[in-house]
């Protein structure tokens, strides 16, 4: 919402699909994940610190930083 692009009540538009948490969502306990496949971004959020936080950095997810979060949402996809 923050970004623009949702209103809170409607799903954001293609391509953007909610990421879903618990209402304490906080990026202390959770990260926001993305690996690039066939040429899009998928994405995934997970608790840090646990053992599949850690299966997801092996096989090359990578975190999103705090400030990328919801900033490059406006328009068109951005390359990352």
């Amino acid at each position: 919402m923050e970004a623009g692009v949702g209103d809170g009540v409607q799903p954001p538009p293609r391509p953007w699909l909610r990421i879903q948490g618990t209402r304490d969502a906080t990026t202390m306990w959770y990260a926001v994940m993305r690996r690039r496949e066939r040429g899009v971004f998928i994405g995934s959020l997970v608790i840090r610190h646990c053992d599949h936080h850690a299966l997801l950095l092996r096989r090359g997810w990578e975190e999103v930083p705090i400030a990328e979060i919801g900033t490059t949402l406006r328009g068109a996809p951005q390359s990352m």
